[in-house]
């Protein structure tokens, strides 16, 4: 889909990864609206063609308009919602009563992340925010300024309404270097980014505790066995954990610094606090919210994750990162391959 007209497709949220999904669906000429909260963003946008703020590199499309009313967007067929997990139901509540009621209306879900005090996932939320929506989530490997610059990039696109949405939405979405893959497995593609946001804390941690690459591997291997054993209890396929949305944002979120929630866990391995290591940042690392409610459904429902748990004490500053990791090394031998439930 290509050319000049009214937009196809909304964005709701200006941070860095909905800036680069912006950019993207833009990149063959399509109209964009982009909502940013603040009215001034909004305005530099239009004026500079830059998010100065969260994504100052990329010269944006010209087919990109930024607005700071949602109202612009509820009347789009389809919306990308790129606010924080935490934030989502508040700004998704909004949009019944500005127009965008269901029906034939795609919301595509693009936040990582479990909402802390309820535990819902966020296809939980979009659906008590905006009855009759269909609701679908993108998810994968995805570093903005990358997919800003036109770098290749593919992610999973879990479809509620299946092949029918999928069809849809997919000549919207794909890019020549943007590459979406089916799936009908939401559950799957939310649990996959979620849990992933807190491993890379875990592996920030070991980087900035000097741990050594095996140690990393290694942690990373585990880690994944957190995963799949809760991404199973709730209802999610083995073969979309280990797809894009799983281990393929896992090992990328766990390898560098462009990681947010990498970068958290580098500052709480080299001594910093959570509050320290947060504060000042105009970014969200998910996995800290993420955590700590993660790891109260996994006791809830018996399920083991002690990297998650560690991550979660570490956060809460129950102990030093040295002693949280010597408590991992310190847990009784066993078999790797284990029954997962």
């Amino acid at each position: 889909m290509s050319g000049s007209g009214a937009p196809a497709i909304g964005v709701i949220g200006a941070g860095a990864w909905g800036t680069a999904l912006a950019q993207a669906a833009a990149g063959d000429g399509s109209e964009v609206l982009f909502w940013a909260r603040e009215p001034e963003l909004a305005a530099r946008i239009n004026e500079t063609r830059r998010n100065d703020i969260y994504l100052p590199n990329a010269v944006l499309a010209p087919s990109i308009r930024a607005t700071s009313d949602l109202a612009e967007l509820a009347a789009l067929p389809v919306l990308l919602a790129v606010v924080p997990a935490q934030f989502l139901g508040g700004v998704l509540a909004q949009l019944p009563a500005l127009g965008f009621t269901g029906g034939a209306r795609d919301l595509v879900l693009c936040a990582k992340g479990i909402e802390a005090g309820t535990g819902r996932l966020m296809a939980d939320v979009a659906a008590e925010a905006v009855p009759g929506a269909e609701i679908a989530v993108l998810s994968g490997p995805t570093f903005a300024h990358e997919v800003a610059a036109g770098l290749p990039t593919a992610v999973t696109l879990a479809c509620s309404g299946g092949a029918a949405q999928w069809q849809r939405l997919s000549p919207l979405l794909a890019r020549p270097a943007l590459r979406p893959y089916y799936s009908d497995d939401v559950i799957g593609a939310e649990i996959g980014g979620a849990i992933k946001n807190v491993l890379a804390i875990a592996c920030g941690v070991v980087d900035g505790l000097k741990l050594g690459q095996n140690a990393r591997a290694a942690l990373i291997a585990r880690g994944y066995a957190e995963m799949l054993r809760f991404g199973l209890a709730r209802g999610s396929r083995p073969e979309t954990l280990s797809g894009l949305c799983g281990l393929g944002d896992l090992v990328l979120t766990c390898s560098s610094t462009s990681s947010r929630n990498f970068s958290l866990g580098l500052a709480l391995g080299q001594g910093q606090t959570a509050e320290q290591a947060l504060s000042g940042k105009s970014t969200v690392a998910e996995g800290a919210a993420t955590a700590p409610v993660l790891v109260d459904i996994a006791r809830r429902d018996g399920i083991e994750m002690p990297i998650a748990e560690a991550v979660s004490r570490l956060l809460a500053g129950m102990a030093p990162a040295a002693e949280v990791v010597s408590g991992i090394l310190a847990r009784p031998l066993r078999a790797e391959q284990e029954p997962v439930l």
